[in-house]
């Protein structure tokens, strides 16, 4: 989609009487002094202000290219309108859901002539550009290199990961969050008594504001929806009567109109992974309250279950370990569970994991052993495996020593042999070491034990050798 007409554009801003726009559209700033919950990038001398000023045609200095990267209903594609108008540029629009390298092409073109002929400059906003192919976003690089148009672009993704390198060393990123409640709430007054709105027809109860707020989980786009949808069952969609009593909206009307609330989360962007990470981190911190929380977000988001199973496992092994071995079989069982059967028992199932995940004693020992065995091989600490160790099939291999002098374990006390398997090189290397929480708390006088064997040593003092 392709837009050129700034008054297309603002209409419903400009025009009090247009009502048959949604109240979000109706009620969308004008200005960037009417951006609300935005202060930290919008303050003097902030990329979007000086790109917003007329003066910044033809400047050299300007920023050419904007990233605009944050959740859904902070304002994105209102920034882009404003300073398009603002600035008295023209507005180009390219969706990346609809839009191919063609589109791209004929847009940078226009925009191309437009400046050459009758030197007027380009916004170019696109919007969701994380959508956009590697071949899509090579195409827009001659064109911002060059200063052909102002780049704004869109995403709920961490351009980080969704921007080629090129392109984003070319940008400004620009990151907003989500709003305050008391932005919500400005909002909502807002659109209330302003004339572009519900010009003061329909009131609502402070009880009512804080639940529109508690729901729209910091969307603006989402709080006006929900408040549209609270005065339209309040009126029956129809003018008030002269002299008839305000409608007032209270929590219970909200509630009716929208019964489950918005759950920030986007599972191509940044909210999966902070709340995968929040999750992983409760149940290592043993903070089950926590951990059930952020499992239940991630439900209601839609998260795939299998994939929730499969990060419960990761913390079993990693986080819990030989404290409590029996958990890996639990969140093993789990996640073959969850498999099976489905969502919504498998919450059922996923939460038994996560309690048991969260409240058993913790050990990484064995995580930290194998990467430090990992990093000794990656060092070439590696050596010849020992000749008692090595396989013999045949008569030559037995010649070369292979095989000889090997003690096998089970025909000693305790099954535990006095003899060398590690490389010469690393004689005395200990990879692995138990701390003393849940079953590990038995294992490491165990250990401590077969070690002094091993190598031929007198049990420590204080340790019965299990012989």
């Amino acid at each position: 989609m392709a837009m050129t007409d700034d008054a297309d554009l603002f209409a419903a801003t400009d025009a009090p009487e247009d009502v048959t726009r949604p109240l979000a559209v109706r009620m969308r700033p004008a200005t960037l002094d009417e951006v609300v919950g935005q202060d930290h990038v919008l303050g003097p001398g902030s990329p979007l202000r000086r790109l917003a000023n007329p003066a910044s045609k033809g400047s050299l200095t300007a920023p050419s290219s904007i990233i605009l990267f944050g959740p859904p209903g902070v304002g994105k594609t209102t920034l882009a309108y404003i300073v398009a108008k603002q600035s008295g540029r023209v507005f180009e629009e390219l969706s990346a859901v609809t839009s191919g390298v063609k589109d791209v092409r004929a847009v940078l073109d226009r925009a191309h002539r437009r400046l050459v002929a009758e030197g007027k400059e380009t916004v170019l906003f696109i919007d969701e550009v994380h959508r956009f192919s590697k071949s899509q976003q090579d195409a827009l690089l001659p064109s911002v290199e060059n200063r052909d148009v102002t780049f704004i672009a869109a995403t709920t993704e961490n351009p980080s990961f969704s921007v080629i390198k090129p392109l984003l060393s070319r940008s400004v990123v620009v990151k907003l969050e989500s709003l305050e409640p008391d932005d919500l709430k400005t909002l909502i007054e807002r659109a209330l008594n302003d004339p572009r709105g519900l010009k003061g027809e329909v009131r609502a109860t402070d009880e009512a504001v804080d639940e529109i707020v508690r729901m729209a989980g910091g969307d603006a786009r989402k709080t006006l929806t929900i408040l549209e949808a609270a005065a339209g069952a309040m009126t029956g969609d129809t003018a008030r009567k002269k002299g008839a009593r305000l409608p007032i909206i209270t929590p219970e009307v909200v509630s009716q109109v929208m019964d489950v609330a918005t759950v920030r989360y986007d599972k191509g962007g940044d909210d999966h992974y902070d709340v995968i990470s929040a999750f992983i981190k409760s149940m290592r911190g043993s903070d089950v309250d926590a951990a059930l929380h952020y499992l239940a977000r991630m439900i209601r988001a839609g998260e795939d279950p299998r994939f929730i199973a499969r990060r419960i496992m990761i913390a079993a092994a990693e986080e819990v370990g030989m404290a409590a071995p029996q958990i890996l079989e639990v969140t093993v069982a789990a996640a073959q569970a969850v498999a099976m059967i489905g969502m919504p028992e498998a919450r059922i199932i996923l939460a038994e994991a996560t309690v048991a995940v969260a409240t058993a004693p913790k050990s990484n020992a064995s995580y930290l052993a194998i990467d430090q065995a990992l990093a000794d091989v990656d060092a070439g600490r590696i050596g010849e495996v020992p000749l008692h160790l090595r396989n013999a099939p045949t008569k030559l291999m037995k010649d070369w020593g292979n095989h000889e002098g090997y003690r096998y374990a089970h025909d000693w006390p305790g099954a535990v042999a006095p003899q060398q398997y590690m490389p010469d090189e690393l004689v005395g290397r200990e990879y692995y070491h138990p701390n003393d929480r849940g079953y590990e708390h038995e294992v490491k006088p165990r250990l401590d034990r077969i070690r002094a064997i091993l190598h031929a040593e007198r049990p420590k003092p204080g340790t019965d050798g299990e012989r």
